[in-house]
This record gives structure tokens, C-alpha cells and sequence, in this order.
């Protein structure tokens, strides 16, 4: 029984010790994604103003420097869960309109407004390679099924906040106004019930399914 124990030990140091030197994300990967988001946020702060931070893919993106430091499945798991779907929506806008030329959504519509500065724009790619990023960790890190609950707690949390801070003809930061004929805080319920639903749930199914 001694000697199983001793050799647990051993096995667990050893592993520890494989986890130190072969870090599960490289760290160039760490630095080079910190870096970006520090250069992303005050020239996002400066253009967009702060309440553009609420948006759920701005969020996704800053949680994923933790992520990625404490090479944590769970906070991976649960930034994927909020914004795989609509990321893949973003890019099927931008890139079908890059390619067609035709309108094909509002998501990514701003990246075709020449009034904003092209630099700004250029920071948006981040919607590019977020997602396979994202997926990549799961992948590399494991998938937490707390994920869709915790999403969508959050997700309970930034809401309303986004409702209350914001104003019904400003651009409409994840889509808490919809259309005037229905009653503000029944949208926001709407809202509210959709993302769960509709967006967090099915990603959940799948990612639960790939790893």
C-alpha cells in the first residue's frame, strides 16, 4: 500500500512537473493575445465610447486574456457558450458582403462605413479569429458543462445593466430595444429568455458533443 501510494506521488510530481515546462497555451499565444486587447481598448474607448464594452463579443474578448493565463477551461467553456453563434453570424456577414459585394446583415456593417477610420475597423478582425481561438482551447483546455448556466447568469447580469445605461434610439448594444410596438421591458424578457435558448443552449449541445 506504501509503495502505490509513493508511486501516486511520484506520478503526480511528475505530471506537475510536465504541466510547468509544457504549458497547455503557448506563451507567446498569451502575450501576443494581452497585447492586441491592450492596444484594443483605449482606441475602442476613445471611438466607441465605454458602453460599447457591454456588447457580449467585447466581453468574450477580455475575458479571454484569463483564459488564457490561467489556462482555465471553465472561463474558455463559458466565453465560447456566449458567443460562438453570433460570431459565426458576424463572419457570414462580412465575409459573404466582402465577397458579394450585397448587404447581408448588420452585425458587420460598420466594417463597410467609410467614415469610421480603417484602423478601428482593423481592430474589429478580432471577430475573425476569435472563434477558432476559442474552439481551439475547448479543445485544448476540455469543455466545463457549467458553461450554459453560468453564460446565462451573466448574461441575466449584463442585460438589464446594458437596458439601463443605454437609450432607445442609440445603436441598440445587444439588442435589449427591438421594435416600438412592444412594450420595452417585455422585449428586454424576450431578449432575456432568447439567449439561453436559442443561442447559449444549442452551442452547449454541440460543444458537449465535439469534446
Amino acid at each position: 500500500m506504501a509503495r502505490h501510494r509513493r508511486g501516486r506521488c511520484r506520478e503526480r510530481g511528475s505530471s506537475l512537473t510536465r504541466s510547468a515546462a509544457d504549458p497547455l497555451v503557448p506563451l507567446w499565444l498569451k502575450i501576443a493575445v494581452t497585447a492586441f486587447v491592450a492596444f484594443l481598448v483605449p482606441v475602442y474607448y476613445r471611438w466607441w465610447g465605454p458602453r460599447n464594452f457591454l456588447w457580449f463579443s467585447d466581453l468574450a474578448l477580455l475575458a479571454t486574456v484569463p483564459a488564457l493565463w490561467l489556462e482555465s477551461g471553465f472561463i474558455a467553456s463559458a466565453v465560447t457558450v456566449a458567443v460562438l453563434l453570433p460570431e459565426v453570424v458576424w463572419n457570414v456577414g462580412y465575409f459573404g458582403r466582402l465577397v458579394s459585394g450585397r448587404y447581408m446583415g448588420s452585425l458587420a456593417a460598420y466594417m463597410f462605413d467609410a467614415r469610421k477610420p480603417r484602423y478601428v475597423r482593423a481592430l474589429s478582425l478580432f471577430h475573425v479569429w476569435l472563434p477558432p481561438l476559442l474552439l481551439w482551447l475547448v479543445y485544448r483546455l476540455g469543455y466545463d458543462e457549467r458553461a450554459w448556466i453560468v453564460t446565462t447568469i451573466v448574461a441575466w447580469v449584463v442585460l438589464p445593466f446594458t437596458w439601463l445605461v443605454t437609450e432607445r434610439g442609440e445603436e441598440s448594444v445587444n439588442w435589449v430595444y427591438g421594435p416600438e410596438r412592444i412594450a420595452p421591458l417585455a422585449w428586454l424578457a424576450i431578449v432575456m429568455l432568447a439567449f439561453p435558448l436559442l443561442v447559449y443552449l444549442p452551442t452547449h449541445l454541440l460543444l458537449r458533443a465535439l469534446f
